[in-house]
Formats: structure tokens, sequence, C-alpha cells
């Protein structure tokens, strides 16, 4: 036996793709024809005809099922659906609910004297290590003889750098200098080898 189907067979399927696209079709203008009556009535007319209630009149915790129907206008639907909105402030805030709804790149956001700490490739380093100074600085309290010490070096400059003076140059000598001249561009050369 083969899989395919038969002449018949096609033939049935296609008359009853065309009865439910009729059946469809009659269904689209019968809800067109319904929606253009309801657009002729005022407001409280369709509720006092489709027995709902005044949409202003609801409040958290109510039905809002019954403005979700075919026979409803969309302009009934959409009034009841802003007081279901505003009746729930979780409805009511959709800050996380939109990805991409605010613009980040917006550079007229941004203010004019705006100072960050975040240093690109380190994030808050230096914020992080304020905190370990001062987690550090509560761990080992500093003794009042090394801040004497300290106010000292601070009131004599001279000493201080008399005491640098004195260090080696070896240190300074191993490291590579800060600013170190740009080597020469290199030329690509082409040769063209011939064969004979």
């Amino acid at each position: 036996m083969s899989n395919e189907t038969g002449f018949w067979e096609r033939r049935r399927a296609a008359v009853a793709a065309e009865e439910r696209a009729e059946l469809t079709a009659l269904e689209a203008e019968a809800l067109l024809a319904e929606q253009a009556a309801l657009e002729e009535k005022t407001d409280d007319e369709l509720l006092l005809e489709l027995n709902l209630p005044v949409p202003e009149t609801l409040k958290a915790g109510d039905d809002f099922t019954v403005f979700m129907a075919r026979a409803v206008p969309e302009r009934l639907r959409r009034r009841a659906l802003r007081i279901l909105w505003r009746s729930n402030p979780v409805l009511a805030c959709v800050d996380n609910l939109v990805d991409y709804g605010e613009d980040y790149t917006d550079a007229a956001m941004v203010k004019p004297d705006m100072k960050t700490s975040y240093q690109v490739g380190k994030g808050l380093l230096r914020h992080v290590q304020e905190m370990a100074r001062q987690a550090e600085a509560k761990e080992n309290p500093v003794e009042p003889e090394a801040v004497e010490e300290t106010l000292i070096v601070q009131a004599e400059p001279e000493t201080v750098l008399e005491a640098v003076e004195e260090k080696p140059v070896q240190a300074s000598a191993s490291r590579e200098p800060e600013t170190e001249a740009s080597p020469a561009p290199r030329r690509m050369k082409f040769r063209k080898e011939t064969t004979a």
C-alpha cells in the first residue's frame, strides 16, 4: 500500500476546508456588523444592555473579565483596563516589565558635573579599597605613639626629603622608562619570483 492519499480523500478535505473558511468569514461579518451597531450606542446604553457595571465603580479584587467578552466594544474594554491598572499598584508599575523601556544612551539625561568612581576594567576599585582600609583600621587600631611619629614626619619635610635622596638609584634603574620611544614603522617588502 502506498501512503499517498486518493483523489476522493483530497476532495473531501478540500470541501471541509472550504466550509470552515465560509463559516469563519460569516462569523467575522456578523461580528463586524454587531460591532458597528454597538459603536452607534453610548457607553451608558451599552453597560445597561450588556448588564455590566460602570468601570469606574470597580476596585481591586473585582471581576474585570466580564469586559473581555467579544460582545463588549473595544472602547469599553480599554476603559475597564485603565481602571484595573490604576487599582493594582503592581500592574500600574511597569518599570521591570518593559525590557528596553528606557533609553540609557540619551546624553541629555547625563548631568554635566556628574562624577563617578567607576574605572573601566577595574569597576569601583577605589570604593572597595577604601572600605577594606576602613575595615582594617577597625580591626587594627592605630597606637598613639605611631600617630605622634606620623605627625613629626609631616611636620619636618626636610628630613623626609633627605631620606628619599639617600635611597639608592638602582631600584629605579631596574624599571623600564615610563615613556618609550615608539619603534620606527616597518615596511613590508615583496619579492617576485620568476620560474624559468
